[in-house]
């Protein structure tokens, strides 16, 4: 991984569609197409041309498997005001992941940290307004509850997830 335009912060984020359901990256891009999002057409020439409007850099799938969304030079589309400097990475589902969602997050973000040390870790709610002034995002200030965990208590507890937010795997 290069790091051309100064990552800084990596935001998790869900899909809002029903834990343990199968989502394709190809179906959250026409989701992306539906909301008006676009890929420059340079980048698409470079880097999964037949993905034309994600806004997500990675995906996670309820198999576990990471798909790659936008090339990690290239300016997402996930979080309004924080595009720039950021990655935006999907869990598919929207507040309980598998096992295997689980164990690719913690794969994906520790590598990514290991590239990017100083990088922040935050999830897409985290980033709402602080509508108060007091400057902590309470849950009364969410603009979203994406990704439907706590990512600061998940990295607190060593990148181990709540039970209320793992699928039974049975």
């Amino acid at each position: 991984m290069t790091n051309p335009r100064a990552i800084t912060r990596l935001v998790i984020h869900c899909s809002a569609s029903p834990n343990g359901r199968p989502v394709s990256i190809a179906e959250i891009d026409a989701w992306h197409k539906a909301r008006g999002f676009h890929r420059a057409p340079a980048a698409v020439l470079r880097w999964n041309p037949t993905l034309k409007h994600i806004g997500y850099h990675f995906v996670i799938g309820v198999d576990g498997a990471t798909s790659t969304g936008r090339s990690e030079g290239e300016i997402g589309a996930h979080v309004v005001g924080a595009n720039i400097n950021s990655l935006g990475l999907c869990m598919v589902g929207t507040d309980s992941f598998t096992p295997a969602q689980w164990l690719a997050l913690r794969n994906q973000v520790g590598a990514l940290i290991e590239f990017l040390p100083e990088m922040e870790v935050v999830g897409h709610r985290d980033l709402s307004p602080d509508k108060n002034g007091d400057g902590r995002i309470t849950s009364d200030e969410w603009l979203k509850r994406c990704p439907g965990f706590d990512v600061a208590a998940w990295l607190a507890n060593g990148m181990r997830p709540e039970t209320a937010h793992v699928l039974d795997a049975t």
